[in-house]
């Protein structure tokens, strides 16, 4: 029997009275039902424009605001697709992405930007707690979940610690994985930032120019000694950073 997209349209709830919240019960509608699955791109605003009888504007607005809630996910020059589920990572652990995504039943696998030695500058200087201005390890890595990029990770590492960090294939490693076997944590700091995509996190993360992104910021020791000064990136669409845990008791 084929479907009538209109009448579906009449019988909407009357809350959504507003033809754009019509819209947008339509795309939720068929989401919720499995029409449309994770990560399908939806018809275009042209389509749903003849489809449902409304105009692009009320198109437009509808598939605007499903962005900004995370439920779909707009990719210029390529489509209107549903948006994965939000993935949670703890914020006060140190966790291994692969494992975690794999510990969703997903693929991850990664691709690495840059792997070099860079002068450190002033800021960087600081952060390292060096005396004076040395080289350090550079990584940038992209992180992707069943081929969608989930976090941009930029790590600057300290060679006294980790004196081969150059030498590895972290397209078939993570760094993470490496430098828990090379210089074992003994302390970390955290700092988190809302932040807009930059164009640089816009083209890796495939997210939208200034849309929403969480930066995670995180230094780590061994012993008295700066490990790591790193960066992790993560497309607000797709991830949140939470944790659980029990205050210390009170003497």
């Amino acid at each position: 029997m084929k479907t009538d997209y209109k009448t579906t349209m009449r019988n909407l709830p009357e809350a959504a009275s507003p033809l754009y919240e019509k819209v947008k019960g339509y795309v939720l509608q068929n989401i919720s039902t499995g029409i449309w699955e994770k990560d399908q791109r939806i018809p275009s605003e042209n389509e749903l424009v003849v489809t449902l009888g409304v105009s692009r504007m009320t198109v437009n607005r509808a598939l605007r605001e499903l962005t900004a809630e995370g439920v779909l996910i707009r990719i210029a020059g390529v489509g209107t697709f549903v948006a994965m589920p939000q993935h949670r990572s703890a914020l006060l652990e140190i966790n291994n992405i692969a494992e975690d995504i794999k510990g969703r039943g997903h693929r991850h696998h990664a691709q690495v930007l840059t792997l070099e030695r860079v002068m450190t500058s002033p800021e960087l200087t600081l952060s390292f707690e060096f005396h004076k201005r040395q080289q350090v390890y550079h990584s940038v890595v992209i992180h992707f979940e069943n081929d969608r990029p989930v976090q941009l990770e930029e790590r600057f590492v300290n060679p006294a610690l980790a004196p081969d960090y150059d030498k590895q294939d972290f397209a078939k490693t993570t760094t993470y994985s490496y430098l828990q076997q090379t210089t074992p944590l003994t302390e970390m700091e955290h700092v988190i930032s809302a932040v807009p995509a930059d164009a640089r996190t816009a083209e890796n993360l495939q997210v939208a120019l200034g849309a929403p992104c969480l930066l995670l910021r995180r230094r780590t020791w061994t012993g008295t000694t700066v490990a790591t000064v790193n960066s992790m990136t993560y497309a607000g669409s797709a991830y949140t950073l939470g944790s659980r845990y029990k205050p210390a008791p009170r003497n």
